[in-house]
């Protein structure tokens, strides 16, 4: 029986997608969880699992081709089974569901119109929600989030509630935050378990009445219940003669789709291991090959006490007969990609590939900064870095430079009169730039002391959001690991980027003489399209002047 496989809805605000790359191909056999195709949404490129088995018979869009949510991706059936009617009733019902969604809109647009208030409060049948009872579902804790893990519950169902309460830990694609209760009453049920994953807007928790039924809720309810209308869209009829078929819906990420996810056999399908978020997490800090690992979860399913009891095979036999990898075996690690690392991956390969970069590379003298930072350090409970100079007269030549402190859009250019600087900071998964906001009226001990807390709770993944948004221009410091001399991507929509390199003695001439002197490298990385090299240079210019002259960052 042939299944039709339509464009699926990978993100809430997704409308249509677009297939990047085919990972099967027509006449390949098709497996339960196989991964048919990776799909570019709004917001991400996602993987595409199958959740059916057969012979792939057709594919309706083509690598990099563009297609709505709900339309024709792929048949999967029997092999040889003749679909040709499918695909032609595919295509005609995707048309004249077009003009039915929009007849069906302007109409629900107009009863709207007529009904009373209490009709527009109405909720689906399957999903009544008893008054009193609230559904709390995974929040959107950052801009890029697509999907958060709750690390830790705070608190345990049949716990008293009360507003402003800690719920939660969620764990997302930035940092690990704290989610607080907006509602009071007592936790009536739990949707996701410690170290389990789901897409924005799934159930999360609900919260009501001490004794209220709420299991018709926590059964039924999906991201879609709480806007869906009562009305049932019937799939469209196929009229292919002596042959069953079935329109099967693009799936919708809720708990039950995650609950299927998390029971796959731990056996490898396609190079994939079947392992839940917390113990793939703690593999990765243990420096644990998954490949290595039995699972002992439903199904084969690695889980977090496979992790904590794992011994490396090379320790088992320690005692007895213990087995080597032979020194010429070929042998990998695979580590999937973090949340973090996916927006990181998107977001710099966006600003390289549209932002027309140049770089203007320098050397400063930083004799006088050298004395200059000892004198300052000498006064009692004070300590500033070099780091700490270079935020400090960045902020002063950005404030005489607004172009360099600008940021482009697709229909303006906005020049900034406040300078808030983000200072990239390395962690685990990549990178975070917290902002130093008003940085050019903050002093030389006040950048310290934010910079430091900055770079702490980075680490531990306790930056809020909103300490990470609204920089217009970035520092990216790795000096003090050795390195001379490096380039950086424009964290957009900013329009440069300073890349600082370490103090290094040399030789170096002064008033005609050789001597020993202490250099920095620096590059300014510019988007052409706001920074001109001239004025690059000229920016430049004037920090060399703050740089070699530390003295006039504090007139």
């Amino acid at each position: 029986m042939a299944e039709i496989i339509n464009m699926p809805r990978l993100s809430d605000t997704m409308e249509e997608g677009t297939v990047a790359t085919w990972l099967k191909k027509v006449g390949d056999k098709i497996e339960e969880g196989d991964i048919l195709a990776e799909i570019e949404t709004d917001k991400a490129t996602m993987e595409f699992e199958s959740f059916h088995q057969g012979t792939l018979l057709h594919i309706g869009v083509q690598e990099g081709e563009t297609t709505k949510v709900d339309e024709l991706l792929a048949i999967i059936g029997e092999e040889g089974e003749d679909v040709s009617n499918l695909i032609k009733g595919a295509k005609t019902s995707n048309d004249k569901d077009s003009d039915k969604e929009e007849a069906k809109k302007e109409s629900k647009e107009a009863e709207s119109k007529s009904e009373e208030p209490k009709n527009k409060e109405s909720k689906p049948e399957s999903v009544e929600i008893p008054e009193g009872v609230t559904v709390v579902t995974m929040p959107r804790l950052s801009d890029t989030m697509e999907e958060g893990t709750v690390a830790t519950w705070l608190k345990k169902i049949g716990d008293e509630v009360s507003e402003g309460d800690i719920l939660a830990e969620i764990e997302t694609d930035k940092a690990t935050m704290e989610f607080e209760s907006f509602q009071s009453g007592t936790l009536l049920h739990i949707g996701l378990k410690e170290g389990e994953t789901a897409k924005v807007d799934e159930l999360l928790a609900i919260i009501g009445p001490k004794d209220a039924d709420v299991s018709n809720i926590a059964k039924n309810f999906s991201a879609t219940s709480a806007s869906d209308s009562d009305e049932k869209v019937e799939a469209p009829k196929q009229e292919t003669p002596k042959q069953e078929t079935k329109q099967v819906e693009a799936p919708k990420v809720d708990i039950k789709m995650e609950a299927k996810q998390d029971i796959q056999s731990n056996d490898t399908v396609n190079g994939r291991i079947f392992i839940s978020p917390l113990a793939k997490k703690m593999a990765d800090e243990k420096g644990i090959q998954l490949s290595q690992v039995k699972g002992s979860g439903d199904q084969g399913r690695i889980v977090k006490r496979d992790i904590e009891n794992f011994t490396p095979a090379a320790l088992q036999g320690v005692g007895s007969t213990a087995k080597f990898v032979s020194s010429g075996q070929e042998d990998f690690d695979e580590k999937p990609n973090s949340q973090m690392r996916k927006v990181i991956a998107k977001r710099l390969a966006e600003s390289k590939f549209t932002a027309p970069h140049y770089y203007l590379n320098v050397e400063f003298d930083m004799d006088n900064a050298i004395a200059f930072r000892a004198q300052y350090n000498s006064i009692p409970d004070t300590k500033i870095s070099f780091n700490d100079m270079v935020v400090k007269a960045c902020a002063l030549a950005l404030k005489k430079h607004p172009q360099v402190n600008s940021q482009w859009f697709a229909d303006k250019m906005k020049l900034n009169n406040h300078v808030h600087i983000g200072v990239a900071v390395a962690v685990e998964d990549g990178l975070l730039v917290p902002v130093v906001r008003f940085a050019n009226e903050q002093s030389l001990p006040q950048i310290n002391a934010g910079v430091k807390d900055f770079a702490v709770r980075a680490r531990n993944k306790k930056l809020t959001p909103q300490e990470m948004e609204g920089s217009t221009f970035t520092i990216s410091n790795l000096g003090m690991m050795g390195i001379e001399s490096f380039t950086s991507i424009i964290n957009q929509p900013n329009s440069a980027i300073l890349s600082v390199g370490a103090i290094i003695e040399k030789p170096v001439v002064k008033n005609g003489q050789i001597v020993v002197g202490n250099t920095m490298k620096l590059t300014l990385a510019c988007d052409h399209r706001t920074v001109d090299g001239a004025t690059g240079a000229e920016f430049l210019l004037t920090l060399k002047g703050y740089i070699e002259n530390p003295l006039t960052m504090l007139l």
